[in-house]
């Protein structure tokens, strides 16, 4: 059964919505959604791409010059 706290309300202006309230446990269940959904999408583009390798020197001297 849902508690009044965890049935969203909605706010309208002038007939229409304009923002939603809900519990905070609520948006930041949303918030972790939406940031691993970004991160799935972020993989997917990464495998996308040819796995390239070079010698940690290399990599040592475009990242960290001063190591």
């Amino acid at each position: 059964m849902k508690t009044k706290s965890s049935i969203p309300e909605v706010i309208l202006r002038k007939g229409k919505p304009v923002a939603v309230i809900l519990a905070i446990n609520k948006y930041e269940e949303l918030l972790r959604r939406l940031e691993d959904a970004e991160d799935l999408k972020a993989l997917a583009a990464m495998r996308r791409k040819p796995v390239k390798f070079r010698k940690l020197e290399e990599f040592l001297a475009e990242y960290s010059p001063d190591v």
